[in-house]
Parts: structure tokens; C-alpha cells; sequence
């Protein structure tokens, strides 16, 4: 049985948001081998379009629906609360990097950039989603919270 928020019941495309995590992790792969800043400054437009804006002018989105339909991807529903706590965590993820870049701490990127790609892979090979499994724990210690 698979885990789901206890208070918003809400549901988004699984697909799609595997769909999401193969674009952020094509864009984060370009920007470790060219080292220019512009891909971090895209995805966090993209990432700040899907948590706070029109979700429909998010690059990784429109190519997630693209490839969805294309290739007649069936639809599986999975909790919106936690793909949405996971987003943020990659936002988090984009925003360190940013700061990491103009600070010039090589290392520091390599290292956040590492820690998010294994991440963002874990859920594209595996279906396993550290950011949502964050998310069922802290709602077990901080139920009120979330």
C-alpha cells in the first residue's frame, strides 16, 4: 500500500513528475560539465514556476507532457504533498548551488550537486523518492506540521 498524506488527499501524475526529475537531472549533468551558471538560473526558474507559479511554463513540465504523450505513457497518481515538499527540497538544492557558484567553492558544488543527482536518480531508476520519504517522516514526529 502506498504511503499518502493524511491531510491533503491531492494526487499529481507520477509519470510526469519522473518525467520532471529526467529534465532536472539532464540540466544539472550540462551545468557540471560546462560550469556555466545559466543552468542553475533556469532550473531555478523552473522550479519556482512549478511550486509558486503557472506550473504550464515550466520547461521540465512541458517536456515531461510531451514525452507523456508522445509515447502514450500510462498515468500512475501519487501523493501531491509530498512530490511538492520534495520540489522544494530541489529548489533548496538549486538555490545552494547558486550561492556555492558565485562564491566560487568548487568543492562545495561538487558536493551539492553529487548529493542532488543521486537523489534525483534514486527517483528516476528506482521510484524512490528521498524528498517524499523525508516528508512521511517528519509527519509521523510533526503531524500538525504538514
Amino acid at each position: 500500500m502506498a504511503q499518502s498524506c493524511p491531510i491533503n488527499f491531492q494526487l499529481v501524475d507520477g509519470t510526469i513528475t519522473r518525467l520532471n526529475t529526467l529534465s532536472v537531472s539532464v540540466v544539472l549533468t550540462l551545468f557540471l560539465v560546462s560550469h556555466n551558471p545559466m543552468w542553475m538560473y533556469l532550473l531555478f526558474f523552473d522550479f519556482m514556476m512549478r511550486l509558486y507559479g503557472c506550473k504550464t511554463l515550466s520547461f521540465s513540465y512541458l517536456i515531461s507532457t510531451l514525452i507523456k504523450d508522445t509515447f502514450n505513457l500510462k498515468t500512475h497518481n501519487v501523493d501531491a504533498a509530498a512530490k511538492r515538499l520534495a520540489a522544494h527540497f530541489g529548489l533548496f538544492f538549486v538555490l545552494m548551488l547558486v550561492v556555492a557558484v558565485h562564491l566560487h567553492m568548487t568543492f562545495l558544488i561538487y558536493l551539492l550537486a553529487g548529493l542532488f543527482l543521486v537523489c534525483l536518480l534514486t527517483d528516476l531508476l528506482f521510484d524512490y523518492c528521498v524528498g517524499c520519504k523525508i516528508y512521511f517522516i517528519l509527519n509521523l514526529f510533526f503531524p500538525k506540521m504538514f
